[in-house]
């Protein structure tokens, strides 16, 4: 991900096909010593295509995907009345459990700014 964010923002930053050591430097500012396999993968992987266009693909690509139970919830409950309720009651359940085991954590005998 740190390669294909430096070459990103080799991109921005006006150089449009970004070379290794163009990335290296990118690392190198920051304290990451880069990995040659993997720069030389991400390098090849974007040769000679428009960085927009593989971020407009990929964004098409994580519409199909699903993202958490939302949605499966919203099409259950419109099915049927009472599994929102259901789906409602265990989410405050959930949250019940959330808030005794911060509680726990209050008591472990040190404070963060002690």
């Amino acid at each position: 991900m740190r390669y294909v964010a430096a070459y990103l923002l080799a991109v921005l930053g006006g150089n449009e096909a970004p070379a290794s050591k163009d990335i290296k430097k990118i690392l190198d500012s920051v304290g990451i010593e880069a990995d040659d396999e993997r720069l030389n993968k991400v390098i090849s992987e974007l040769k000679g295509k428009n960085v927009d266009d593989v971020i407009a693909a990929g964004n098409a690509k994580l519409a199909s995907v699903p993202s958490g139970g939302a949605v499966a919830v919203s099409s259950t409950s419109a099915a049927t009345p009472g599994a929102g309720a259901a789906a409602a009651a265990t989410e405050e359940k959930k949250e019940e459990k959330k808030d005794e085991s911060e509680e726990s954590d209050d008591d472990m005998g040190f404070g963060l700014f002690d």
